[in-house]
Order: structure tokens, then sequence, then C-alpha cells
């Protein structure tokens, strides 16, 4: 339809892989298809059965909180996202505990302050909700 007019691009690669990329006017979306292999592990889990190991704590206790600039496939830099309302709901939703220990974990992996820790750490406590960032702009 018009206005949703999107590009497509399907990748058969090794290993019997398979991508997708959807380009849309303003976005991208991924869609990868693939057996288990080797040591796989990443965002969505180890892929061992055990949904118990899946949770973003789990993952980046296994993977690191974000990708190291050094294994950074991509050109340019990532957008850091932090409003006041993400500060709100962090401070309201997640506990301190929760939140001390994904400080901490986001810190060692990143760097001592900042924005990218404030995010990791909200991702840290709000990562298996989707809707999270979402949710966070109601805090006003």
């Amino acid at each position: 339809p018009e206005g949703n007019e999107k590009r497509v691009v399907h990748m058969d690669l090794p290993l019997d892989v398979k991508v997708t990329v959807f380009q849309w006017k303003n976005y991208l979306d991924v869609q990868i298809e693939m057996p288990k292999q080797p040591g796989q592990d990443g965002v969505c889990g180890n892929f061992n059965g055990n949904s118990g190991d899946d949770t973003t704590q789990s993952i980046m206790a296994r993977v690191g909180a974000r990708v190291r600039p050094s294994e950074n496939l991509l050109s340019g830099a990532a957008t850091i996202e932090w409003t006041p309302q993400m500060d709100k709901m962090l401070r309201a939703e997640c506990s301190a505990t929760t939140r001390a220990e994904g400080h901490a974990k986001c810190a060692q992996y990143l760097g001592p302050a900042g924005h990218v820790v404030d995010s990791c750490t909200f991702d840290y406590c709000f990562g298996m909700n989707v809707r999270a960032r979402k949710h966070a702009k109601t805090y006003a």
C-alpha cells in the first residue's frame, strides 16, 4: 500500500543461516533463521531449551552488556536514549538491589558513568519487557 513501501533483501549464508532484511522508509526489520550453532548465545538466548537462563541478566552475565566497539560490524555509533521518564521508571519499578547490580555490571563492562550506563541499567531491569521504553513515556 502507498506509504508502506519496503525493500526486501534475502541472504542465504553458510551453515544454513538465512537472513531477510526488510527496509522500510524509516527503519529496518531483520529476520534470522538458523539451526543451533556451537557456542550460540545472544539476545534471543542460547537455545539450550532452558528459558530460565534466557533472562536479560543471565544473557548479560554470559556475553556482556553491549557489543564491544572492537566487535561491532556496523559503521556509525548507536544512539543512546536516556530520558527523565526512563530515570523515573527505573527508580519506581526496579528494586534498589537489582538497579545497583545492573549498574555495577554495566559500569564494569562499559566504563564508570554516563547515560550509556544508565541505559544499560534500564535494559538490565526491564530487558524482558519489549514495551518498557514505551511504558516509560507515561512517567511525566
